[in-house]
């Protein structure tokens, strides 16, 4: 008999154990995709790679930038000479997120403005709403600036 219940136990423990740690994955997970500005002037796609997640350009507003169409648009602000001749679409503008389970955010990211050239600390968590808000800051949170995403 008691045997049985330790059984029972242990089944229920492993159980609890593993829907935890689903619940866990899936929610590490919900970033992933592809996100529209709701300015509607940049569309990123989110991906993981080596355990970090990353987001890369795929779609901006032309208007906003040099004028120039999406596929001959490069990166000439970039403070390093060799980078300044690549393209916008495509390149990598956030890397090195992990997710914290414990604040439901991914922290400890670096966001990359091609605007300005300048790259930043940065983090973003998912309100309730489903709107993903992304901060890139300098040394403190509360100097920075955010961006508001809408799943797309």
């Amino acid at each position: 008999m008691k045997l049985k219940i330790t059984m029972i136990k242990s089944s229920l423990f492993f159980l609890l154990f593993l829907c935890t740690t689903l619940n866990a994955q899936s929610k590490m997970d919900d970033i992933l995709g592809n996100w529209m500005a709701v300015d509607k002037s940049v569309k990123v796609q989110v991906y993981k790679e080596g355990g970090t997640f990353k987001a890369k350009v795929i779609w901006y507003d032309v208007k906003l930038g040099s004028g120039k169409p999406m596929h001959a648009s490069v990166d000439s602000r970039n403070p390093n000479p060799k980078l300044r001749s690549r393209k916008i679409i495509g390149m990598q503008v956030l890397d090195g997120l992990h997710f914290n389970a414990a604040t439901k955010r991914w922290e400890n990211g670096k966001i990359y403005d091609a605007s300005s050239g300048r790259t930043w600390d940065s983090y973003a968590e998912i309100r309730a709403d489903g709107e993903l808000i992304v901060r890139g800051y300098w040394k403190w949170q509360w100097i920075g600036k955010t961006l508001h995403f809408e799943r797309y």
